[in-house]
């Protein structure tokens, strides 16, 4: 989709950003723009891939991990801050959507760091592939806008967002990938990249990476080989989805899977 079409769906985005610990009802998004609420539902998702309001909820999450950074707030006071009334239900779903409770999310600044410092200076990290069935196979090429030095994430996720811990994921220091053994199903492509010598908080809160999403969903057929995919990381956008799985921790991951041996190292 061209990125000018619905571009009311930009002063929506906006809106939101600019009121995110307000209530924010859909009925008063839709009328912002000037748009009933079944249209501007069905137009925001095929824009962001989202419904709005689970947008609304991803961005709250992104915004309490970097609470979680940078203030001394208890992990209560965040919940309370992004519209959790139960410190269960924030730290349940937290867990499920970065991949760590927010206690250890705030206490992983230093290993962020050790887990790129051991990625800089691993020699041999790329796939050994075995002969594998082609119909199990997702691979492609991937490109970027801009010139860049590091590593990329790329994963198979259930959703159009990068939360939660892929179904299917690597990393990778050149322009290709492969996932093999995927099961018949509908994915979606995401992926970002680390620059070699990136700060901390450049990897706990990725909010300027390159990064990519696909539009459509990668649908794996039984018997069925999938097409090569071509993908391009791009700056942010202002309708891309947040990045709220941990970095460090799938980079900490595929860290385990090297040192195992595996054959294709995984996150």
């Amino acid at each position: 989709m061209d990125s000018d079409r619905y571009a009311e769906i930009d002063a929506a985005v906006a809106y939101i950003h600019a009121h995110l610990f307000e209530p924010i009802e859909l009925g008063a998004l839709a009328s912002h723009v000037s748009y009933s609420k079944y249209h501007f539902a069905r137009i925001f998702k095929e824009r962001t891939g989202l419904p709005p309001l689970y947008y609304i909820s991803a961005l709250r999450l992104e915004r309490s991990k970097e609470l979680l950074l940078k203030t001394n707030l208890t992990i209560r006071d965040i919940g309370l801050e992004i519209g959790q009334q139960s410190v269960g239900t924030f730290s349940t779903r937290f867990i499920e959507r970065v991949g760590m409770s927010p206690a250890r999310f705030r206490q992983s600044q230093e290993e962020a760091g050790a887990s790129l410092q051991s990625l800089s200076s691993l020699q041999d990290w790329q796939e050994r592939l075995i002969s594998v069935d082609p119909a199990m196979r997702v691979e492609g090429t991937i490109h970027t806008e801009l010139p860049f030095t590091g590593f990329i994430l790329i994963g198979l996720f259930p959703r159009p967002i990068p939360e939660g811990v892929p179904l299917y994921g690597t990393l990778v220091r050149t322009r290709s990938f492969a996932f093999t053994g995927v099961r018949p199903g509908t994915y979606y492509l995401m992926a970002t990249s680390i620059a070699w010598g990136s700060g901390t908080m450049d990897m706990l809160l990725p909010q300027a990476t390159l990064r990519t999403r696909s539009r459509t969903p990668v649908i794996v057929r039984p018997g069925v080989p999938t097409p090569p995919l071509e993908v391009t990381l791009h700056p942010p956008r202002l309708d891309d989805p947040p990045i709220l799985i941990s970095l460090p921790l799938l980079m900490e991951r595929f860290m385990q899977r090297v040192a195992s041996g595996a054959s294709v190292p995984s996150l």
